[in-house]
């Protein structure tokens, strides 16, 4: 069941996304391409800004299947080499599935294609301290929008950023692809219906990092623009132990520093609070309160990011979600006449969907009154071409991805102050003036969300800066 603060959260992110003009000092002009020019029977034209590790092997294949609906036709890359390998991927691609030649393409300059008539939606798969910036830039371009999860690095950025793209009304879904996978939905829907009874618990298990990493700066490799790379976060010397491999695609760096993430928290935990919220209901709200502990690396460590951690949150009607790396990697959810577990893996195994009564996955779909989102084809990039095609939602929105990054960032702060924290959901604040003021970071000049939005004209996000 729905809290009044969550139905409240929803109430005013939909009349947002019907009000394109709601939100004072937002420019109202329409760009003279319609709203929508991918209309049935016209193919989407995307551009992909970040071609790393993700987008090889996730996203622009997602897109790169569906050749009918979607073209690829512009990639950008701070790094030179990896947009010329991108645009040579789609290239080669194309070749093969159109038997044509298609162009692509390809810059280190990601805003000059937002600023193009002729492209339609981006595809944003950088490292998380550069997703709310192209976000809020493309929003107000007029442009749709897929992102990789988290939405945002901070709790402030997440609420600019929903904002602005709910009353841009543009499509957005973000890269919490198990809402597009059968056994997560599975497990959501029958909770919601309340085949477990009431919902009492939660548990969420996600891995760590490792401590590590080497700090002796290096020069930066040719084509990269680093600068660009850090973006809104202070400058620092480069290393490879600070952004990704020099060559090839392995697991990048920076995803063990907490100046461009806030670690596994919000790197595995946005996929799983995500499906939390999803199941009990709390897509559009919040916890009540949290208490969590964490280790951290020693001063010896050039990678910071948290260590093992216990994360205890209370949502409404008293439900506890508990959130370690000695849990196993999934989600658990527990009620009065049961329990239901679900992960990633084939979605009729055992290890990836179990129950305490066998009979309870196999209650019939007619016996199901709440039903939730079902992407076709359970493909979660399909799922965003329809919306955009039929300018529907999406399984995700900017407000359910905010949601759930941010509570990841509630407990990210929980576990560096290491005391109990009460939290609005609807003020979105804590009892705590500390905690307050890390729902936000500042913005190396002139990068950043806000600049972005400041230079736009919007000034109205004290609330969250103070």
């Amino acid at each position: 069941m729905k809290s009044s603060s969550d139905q409240m959260n929803r109430r005013r992110f939909l009349q947002l996304a019907g009000n394109s003009a709601v939100i004072a000092g937002f420019p109202t002009i329409i760009p003279s391409r319609v709203l929508g020019a991918a209309a049935p029977g016209g193919l989407i034209q995307i551009a992909v800004i970040g071609c790393g590790r993700i987008a090889r092997g996730m996203d622009l294949r997602g897109a790169l299947r569906h050749p009918d609906l979607v073209r690829v036709v512009a990639v950008a890359d701070v790094d030179a080499k990896r947009a010329e390998l991108a645009k040579e991927m789609v290239e080669q691609s194309y070749s093969k599935s159109l038997s044509q030649t298609v162009k692509v393409i390809a810059t280190t300059n990601y805003q000059e294609l937002i600023a193009r008539d002729d492209i339609d939606a981006v595809m944003i798969c950088t490292p998380d301290h550069w997703h709310s910036q192209p976000v809020l830039e493309a929003a107000l371009a007029g442009k749709d929008i897929y992102v990789q999860k988290p939405l945002s690095m901070t709790i402030a950025e997440g609420r600019l950023v929903s904002d602005v793209v709910a009353a841009r009304q543009r499509i957005l879904q973000i890269g919490s692809q198990q809402r597009s996978t059968s056994q997560f939905h599975r497990a959501c829907e029958l909770v919601r219906n309340g085949v477990i009874g009431s919902v009492r618990s939660v548990q969420i298990g996600l891995p760590t990092d490792p401590a590590g990493g080497d700090a002796t700066q290096m020069p930066v490799p040719e084509g990269l623009d680093f600068d660009q790379w850090l973006g809104c976060t202070p400058e620092e010397p480069y290393t490879v132990d600070r952004v990704h491999p020099p060559s090839g695609f392995s697991r990048p760096c920076w995803l063990r520093l907490n100046a461009y993430t806030c670690g596994m928290i919000t790197g595995w935990g946005s996929h799983h609070v995500d499906i939390a919220h999803w199941g009990i209901g709390a897509e559009y709200g919040g916890p009540l309160s949290v208490d969590a502990t964490a280790t951290w690396p020693g001063e010896d460590s050039f990678w910071n990011v948290h260590g093992k951690y216990k994360i205890r949150m209370v949502y409404p009607n008293d439900v506890s979600v508990t959130i370690s790396d000695t849990f196993p990697n999934g989600i658990r959810f527990e009620g009065e006449d049961g329990w239901i577990w679900v992960t990633r893996g084939k979605a009729n195994s055992s290890k990836a969907f179990n129950a305490s009564d066998p009979k309870l996955p196999q209650v019939p779909e007619s016996e199901l009154t709440t039903k939730l989102h079902r992407s076709p084809g359970w493909d979660h990039h399909l799922d965003w071409f329809e919306a955009m095609r039929n300018r529907k939602p999406a399984t995700t929105n900017a407000e359910t991805g905010h949601r759930a990054c941010s509570a990841c960032c509630i407990s990210w702060i929980g576990m560096k102050l290491s005391r109990p924290l009460k939290w609005d959901p609807e003020k979105e604040q804590f009892d705590l003036h500390e905690a307050n003021q890390m729902r936000h970071r500042m913005e190396r000049a002139p990068y950043g969300a806000f600049l972005a939005a400041k230079k736009a004209g919007f000034n109205d996000f004290k609330s969250l800066r103070s």
